[in-house]
């Protein structure tokens, strides 16, 4: 690398940054200095492959969002399921990172996905529009909203911090990113796995799958509320090591 570095050094050693461009980089330095994410000054984001719009009114994705699609993806491909005929819920799309690498992967699927901010899908419709993928996005309070139909597969990375761990979540997160996203609406860190749970048992096929990122801290207590409906479930952890998916078949 030490002849490519010198190459662009004698390159560009004798150009001068445009005022234009001087000033837009001083805009950028005074907006890292706040702690503001790079993906949000930079409006986009590099994830699974894919580049997506991000801003303010969606989350950033997170590695541990990656192995969620990744275990989806790998645990589809060797279901019981028809591939070319699958039905796909997704909760909580946000940027709608999820309903579009599945969509990508599995172009025959029909994905429909809820999200309760029109800020948010306004987003995830412009990153479905940017990759020419069709996803059925809905604009609705899904802990009060009454599925109609069945799906092969249930996914979500729901909103799962709980209130009372709102002080140990970082400044640079909780100041730019959207707190509907982050922590429960109400005490009951577990709202949305139960709604999930009463949905699953009622809206799932038999021999569906279903793909949760949880709260590490909450493990166990996420996965005893699936084990009664589900032939197979399973606590499984993330690189890191921590408990942070939980997985099953109808």
């Amino acid at each position: 690398m030490t002849g490519f570095n010198s190459f662009h050094q004698r390159q560009f050693s004798n150009q001068e940054l445009l005022m234009n461009d001087e000033q837009k980089l001083v805009e950028v330095i005074v907006q890292l200095k706040t702690n503001r994410p790079y993906q949000h000054i930079l409006g986009e984001t590099y994830f699974y492959g894919m580049s997506f719009f991000v801003d303010e009114n969606v989350l950033i994705p997170r590695p541990e969002t990656e192995e969620l699609l990744e275990l989806a993806i790998n645990k589809i491909q060797n279901s019981a399921l028809t591939i070319d005929k699958l039905t796909i819920l997704d909760i909580g799309t946000g940027s709608g990172i999820i309903p579009l690498v599945l969509k990508k992967h599995f172009p025959d699927t029909e994905i429909s996905s809820i999200d309760y901010s029109e800020k948010a899908l306004e987003v995830a419709k412009k990153n479905a529009d940017f990759h020419k993928l069709t996803i059925n996005f809905i604009h609705a309070d899904y802990l009060n909203f009454d599925l109609k139909e069945k799906f092969d597969i249930i996914i979500s990375n729901p909103p799962y911090i709980g209130i009372d761990e709102q002080d140990e979540i970082e400044n640079s997160v909780k100041g730019f990113e959207p707190t509907m996203a982050l922590f429960s609406p109400t005490s009951d860190a577990l709202i949305f796995y139960r709604k999930i749970a009463e949905d699953a048992k009622k809206h799932l096929s038999d021999n569906g799958l279903l793909f949760l990122e949880i709260n590490q801290k909450l493990g166990p207590e996420t996965l005893e509320l699936y084990i009664k409906d589900f032939s197979e479930t399973y606590l499984l952890k993330d690189l890191s090591g921590n408990d942070r998916f939980v997985f099953g078949i109808k």
